[in-house]
Protein backbone atom coordinates (compact mmCIF):
# COMPACT_ATOMS: atom_id res chain seq x y z
CA UNK A 1 0.00 0.00 0.00
CA UNK A 2 1.04 3.19 -0.85
CA UNK A 3 2.01 5.63 1.89
CA UNK A 4 1.63 8.64 -0.08
CA UNK A 5 -1.76 10.56 1.03
CA UNK A 6 -4.29 10.75 -1.91
CA UNK A 7 -4.70 13.05 -4.48
CA UNK A 8 -1.09 13.79 -4.40
CA UNK A 9 1.16 12.77 -7.46
CA UNK A 10 4.36 14.22 -6.36
CA UNK A 11 4.95 12.14 -3.20
CA UNK A 12 5.85 14.80 -0.98
CA UNK A 13 3.31 15.31 2.12
CA UNK A 14 2.19 18.58 3.06
CA UNK A 15 2.71 19.96 6.80
CA UNK A 16 -0.70 22.53 6.46
CA UNK A 17 0.01 24.27 9.85
CA UNK A 18 3.05 25.72 7.56
CA UNK A 19 0.65 26.01 4.54
CA UNK A 20 0.33 30.02 4.08
CA UNK A 21 -3.29 29.98 4.17
CA UNK A 22 -3.62 27.94 7.55
CA UNK A 23 -1.25 30.43 9.39
CA UNK A 24 -3.55 33.03 7.82
CA UNK A 25 -6.37 31.65 8.96
CA UNK A 26 -5.35 30.61 12.60
CA UNK A 27 -4.01 34.75 12.78
CA UNK A 28 -7.32 35.37 11.68
CA UNK A 29 -9.14 33.33 14.05
CA UNK A 30 -6.87 34.96 17.22
CA UNK A 31 -7.52 38.31 15.97
CA UNK A 32 -11.85 37.94 15.57
CA UNK A 33 -11.52 36.65 19.19
CA UNK A 34 -11.29 39.72 20.62
CA UNK A 35 -13.33 41.24 18.34
CA UNK A 36 -15.78 39.24 18.42
CA UNK A 37 -16.34 38.99 22.72
CA UNK A 38 -15.82 42.69 22.63
CA UNK A 39 -18.83 43.01 19.82
CA UNK A 40 -20.99 40.71 21.98
CA UNK A 41 -20.64 42.69 25.55
CA UNK A 42 -21.42 45.68 23.61
CA UNK A 43 -24.57 44.08 22.52
CA UNK A 44 -25.48 42.97 26.49
CA UNK A 45 -24.44 46.44 27.76
CA UNK A 46 -27.03 47.98 24.93
CA UNK A 47 -29.77 45.10 25.77
CA UNK A 48 -29.30 45.92 29.32
CA UNK A 49 -29.35 49.41 29.44
CA UNK A 50 -32.71 49.37 26.56
CA UNK A 51 -34.02 47.09 29.41
CA UNK A 52 -33.04 49.87 32.35
CA UNK A 53 -34.60 52.75 30.22
CA UNK A 54 -37.96 51.27 29.10
CA UNK A 55 -38.60 49.94 32.88
CA UNK A 56 -37.68 53.36 33.77
CA UNK A 57 -40.07 55.14 31.36
CA UNK A 58 -43.23 52.48 32.58
CA UNK A 59 -42.05 53.08 36.24
CA UNK A 60 -43.08 56.55 36.02
CA UNK A 61 -45.63 56.35 33.60
CA UNK A 62 -47.33 53.67 35.46
CA UNK A 63 -45.87 53.48 38.74
CA UNK A 64 -43.27 50.68 40.12
CA UNK A 65 -45.92 48.43 41.67
CA UNK A 66 -48.12 48.44 38.45
CA UNK A 67 -45.61 47.49 35.99
CA UNK A 68 -44.96 44.19 34.84
CA UNK A 69 -41.81 42.43 33.84
CA UNK A 70 -43.74 41.38 30.35
CA UNK A 71 -44.80 44.92 29.76
CA UNK A 72 -40.81 45.76 30.27
CA UNK A 73 -39.85 43.37 27.62
CA UNK A 74 -42.36 43.78 25.33
CA UNK A 75 -41.06 47.23 25.10
CA UNK A 76 -37.53 46.27 24.35
CA UNK A 77 -38.88 43.49 22.28
CA UNK A 78 -36.51 40.57 24.18
CA UNK A 79 -38.17 37.28 25.87
CA UNK A 80 -38.58 37.37 29.48
CA UNK A 81 -35.40 34.63 29.30
CA UNK A 82 -33.58 37.66 28.36
CA UNK A 83 -34.72 39.88 31.14
CA UNK A 84 -33.52 37.39 33.46
CA UNK A 85 -30.27 36.97 32.35
CA UNK A 86 -29.45 40.55 33.41
CA UNK A 87 -31.82 40.65 36.18
CA UNK A 88 -32.81 38.37 38.88
CA UNK A 89 -36.28 40.73 39.86
CA UNK A 90 -37.60 43.89 38.91
CA UNK A 91 -36.61 45.24 41.50
CA UNK A 92 -33.34 44.80 40.30
CA UNK A 93 -33.44 46.64 37.42
CA UNK A 94 -33.77 49.68 39.91
CA UNK A 95 -31.32 49.02 42.34
CA UNK A 96 -28.75 47.31 39.93
CA UNK A 97 -27.61 50.97 38.41
CA UNK A 98 -26.88 52.19 42.06
CA UNK A 99 -25.31 48.65 43.57
CA UNK A 100 -22.02 48.58 40.92
CA UNK A 101 -21.78 51.74 42.34
CA UNK A 102 -21.24 50.20 45.76
CA UNK A 103 -18.97 47.21 44.03
CA UNK A 104 -16.90 49.12 43.23
CA UNK A 105 -16.00 50.59 46.41
CA UNK A 106 -15.68 47.89 48.71
CA UNK A 107 -12.92 46.52 45.84
CA UNK A 108 -11.23 49.96 45.91
CA UNK A 109 -11.21 50.08 49.36
CA UNK A 110 -9.68 46.12 49.29
CA UNK A 111 -7.02 47.20 47.62
CA UNK A 112 -5.93 50.21 49.13
CA UNK A 113 -2.49 50.30 50.90
CA UNK A 114 -2.03 48.68 54.41
CA UNK A 115 -1.53 51.29 57.36
CA UNK A 116 -3.57 53.87 55.40
CA UNK A 117 -5.54 55.81 57.49
CA UNK A 118 -9.27 54.13 57.74
CA UNK A 119 -10.56 57.40 56.63
CA UNK A 120 -8.09 58.37 54.22
CA UNK A 121 -8.88 54.20 52.32
CA UNK A 122 -12.30 54.95 52.03
CA UNK A 123 -11.81 59.07 51.14
CA UNK A 124 -9.51 57.84 48.12
CA UNK A 125 -11.64 54.90 47.41
CA UNK A 126 -15.03 57.41 46.87
CA UNK A 127 -12.68 58.69 44.24
CA UNK A 128 -12.32 55.69 42.21
CA UNK A 129 -16.04 55.55 42.25
CA UNK A 130 -16.32 59.15 41.48
CA UNK A 131 -13.44 58.54 38.54
CA UNK A 132 -15.95 56.14 37.57
CA UNK A 133 -18.87 58.18 37.61
CA UNK A 134 -17.62 61.25 36.00
CA UNK A 135 -16.76 59.15 33.26
CA UNK A 136 -19.35 57.29 32.59
CA UNK A 137 -21.90 57.89 29.95
CA UNK A 138 -23.62 61.37 29.73
CA UNK A 139 -26.71 59.97 29.73
CA UNK A 140 -26.14 58.24 33.12
CA UNK A 141 -26.91 61.19 35.02
CA UNK A 142 -30.39 61.21 33.67
CA UNK A 143 -30.57 57.87 34.86
CA UNK A 144 -30.08 58.47 38.39
CA UNK A 145 -32.44 60.92 38.33
CA UNK A 146 -34.96 58.77 37.15
CA UNK A 147 -33.77 56.06 39.51
CA UNK A 148 -34.22 58.41 42.45
CA UNK A 149 -37.58 59.53 41.29
CA UNK A 150 -38.70 55.79 40.80
CA UNK A 151 -37.46 55.16 44.76
CA UNK A 152 -38.72 57.72 46.28
CA UNK A 153 -42.21 56.81 44.97
CA UNK A 154 -42.26 53.49 45.81
CA UNK A 155 -42.04 52.56 49.31
CA UNK A 156 -41.15 48.89 48.54
CA UNK A 157 -38.32 50.95 47.03
CA UNK A 158 -37.15 53.03 49.92
CA UNK A 159 -36.92 49.80 52.26
CA UNK A 160 -34.82 47.74 49.40
CA UNK A 161 -32.71 51.18 49.06
CA UNK A 162 -32.24 51.60 52.94
CA UNK A 163 -31.08 47.17 52.87
CA UNK A 164 -29.01 48.42 50.83
CA UNK A 165 -26.85 51.32 52.60
CA UNK A 166 -27.13 49.34 55.58
CA UNK A 167 -25.13 46.07 53.51
CA UNK A 168 -22.85 48.32 52.14
CA UNK A 169 -21.97 50.45 54.93
CA UNK A 170 -21.53 46.76 57.19
CA UNK A 171 -19.38 45.78 54.35
CA UNK A 172 -17.26 48.65 54.39
CA UNK A 173 -16.90 48.62 58.16
CA UNK A 174 -15.94 44.75 57.90
CA UNK A 175 -13.29 45.93 55.40
CA UNK A 176 -12.00 48.77 58.03
CA UNK A 177 -12.12 46.38 60.56
CA UNK A 178 -9.81 43.90 58.76
CA UNK A 179 -7.05 46.37 58.00
CA UNK A 180 -7.17 47.90 61.24
CA UNK A 181 -7.18 44.38 63.05
CA UNK A 182 -9.98 44.76 65.59
CA UNK A 183 -13.12 42.95 65.76
CA UNK A 184 -15.96 44.80 64.41
CA UNK A 185 -18.26 43.29 67.47
CA UNK A 186 -15.94 44.67 70.61
CA UNK A 187 -14.72 47.65 69.08
CA UNK A 188 -17.28 50.33 67.28
CA UNK A 189 -14.85 52.63 65.04
CA UNK A 190 -15.08 50.90 62.05
CA UNK A 191 -18.61 51.29 62.08
CA UNK A 192 -18.22 55.12 63.17
CA UNK A 193 -15.94 56.12 60.60
CA UNK A 194 -17.74 54.13 57.52
CA UNK A 195 -21.03 56.34 59.05
CA UNK A 196 -18.83 59.81 58.75
CA UNK A 197 -18.40 58.73 55.30
CA UNK A 198 -21.59 57.37 54.16
CA UNK A 199 -23.38 60.55 56.05
CA UNK A 200 -21.10 62.79 54.13
CA UNK A 201 -21.84 61.03 50.72
CA UNK A 202 -25.53 61.06 51.64
CA UNK A 203 -25.85 64.83 51.97
CA UNK A 204 -23.86 65.89 48.85
CA UNK A 205 -26.16 63.41 46.93
CA UNK A 206 -29.39 64.75 48.68
CA UNK A 207 -28.24 68.45 48.31
CA UNK A 208 -27.55 67.68 44.30
CA UNK A 209 -31.08 66.44 43.96
CA UNK A 210 -32.47 69.88 45.70
CA UNK A 211 -30.51 71.69 43.17
CA UNK A 212 -31.44 69.66 40.43
CA UNK A 213 -27.48 68.88 39.51
CA UNK A 214 -27.41 65.23 38.00
CA UNK A 215 -24.75 65.88 36.22
CA UNK A 216 -21.93 63.02 36.38
CA UNK A 217 -18.78 65.36 36.91
CA UNK A 218 -20.39 67.91 38.92
CA UNK A 219 -21.83 65.44 41.36
CA UNK A 220 -18.92 63.54 41.95
CA UNK A 221 -17.62 66.89 42.63
CA UNK A 222 -19.46 67.69 45.12
CA UNK A 223 -19.96 64.25 46.87
CA UNK A 224 -15.34 64.62 46.98
CA UNK A 225 -15.69 68.23 48.40
CA UNK A 226 -18.22 66.86 51.12
CA UNK A 227 -16.30 63.91 52.23
CA UNK A 228 -13.69 66.22 52.38
CA UNK A 229 -15.52 68.39 54.64
CA UNK A 230 -15.89 65.77 57.54
CA UNK A 231 -12.22 65.80 58.69
CA UNK A 232 -12.71 69.93 59.29
CA UNK A 233 -16.08 69.69 60.66
CA UNK A 234 -14.96 67.16 63.28
CA UNK A 235 -12.53 69.14 64.53
CA UNK A 236 -13.87 72.88 64.14
CA UNK A 237 -17.17 72.21 65.37
CA UNK A 238 -16.73 68.81 67.73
Amino acid sequence: MSAVPAGDPSGHTHDRAREPGGEQSHEQGHEQGPALAGLRERKKQRTRIALIDAALDLFLAKGYEATTIDEIVAAVEVSQRTFFRYFGTKEDVVTNFLTEHDQVLEEALTARPAGERPFTALFESLRVVLRTIAESDPADGARFRRVRQVIEATPSLMAAQMARYSASAEALAAEIARREGVDMEADLRPRIVVSFYLAAVKVAFEDCARHDIWDAGTVAARVEEAVALVARTMRDWV
